[in-house]
């Protein structure tokens, strides 16, 4: 390190730190409730859905990966597997050269499942965006690669 300290923002790192733990939680409640008041079936519990986006994203996965990934245990991860694929949402298909191993894919079903959630979400959020100042929308918008880049860290500090 070159001894020279890094520049502060005018607000403090703990004011920030709050508002943030005070702010998201709120903003996930308020779209969850939206989310399962437009579905035309019962959402699925937030770690099924979870599950769900990553194998959709991580084709193959395995229940193992999935675990880490998502910091589950793997036999919790496991039982999630078993009721989505019950659900017609997953399907494991056994590794060629280890037998025990199973990946995971998601099913069109599934597909169609996570987008009308996103779909949603989305709606949502923007129809709030809409009525925000501009100023308040710059604002946000300017924040989202700092949100993305602290949702990065704090990812692999848990981990």
């Amino acid at each position: 390190m070159s001894g020279v300290s890094e520049a502060r923002p005018s607000q403090s790192i703990g004011h920030v730190a709050e508002g943030l733990v005070a702010c998201l939680p709120a903003l996930n409640r308020s779209i969850e409730r939206g989310i399962a008041g437009q579905l035309p079936y019962p959402k699925l519990p937030e770690r099924q859905l979870a599950l769900l986006q990553y194998v959709a994203e991580h084709d193959g996965a395995t229940v193992h990966e999935a675990a880490g990934a998502l910091r589950m245990m793997p036999n919790n991860v496991s039982a999630l597997v078993t009721r989505l694929t019950d659900a017609g949402l997953l399907e494991r298909h056994q590794d060629d050269t280890d037998k025990r191993v199973a990946h995971l894919c998601v099913t069109a079903k599934a597909r169609q499942r996570i987008g009308e959630v996103e779909n949603i979400a989305a709606g949502q959020l923007a129809s709030a965006l809409r009525t925000l100042t501009d100023g308040d929308l710059e604002a946000l918008g300017s924040a989202l690669g700092a949100l993305e880049a602290l949702s990065r860290r704090l990812r692999d500090h848990v981990a």
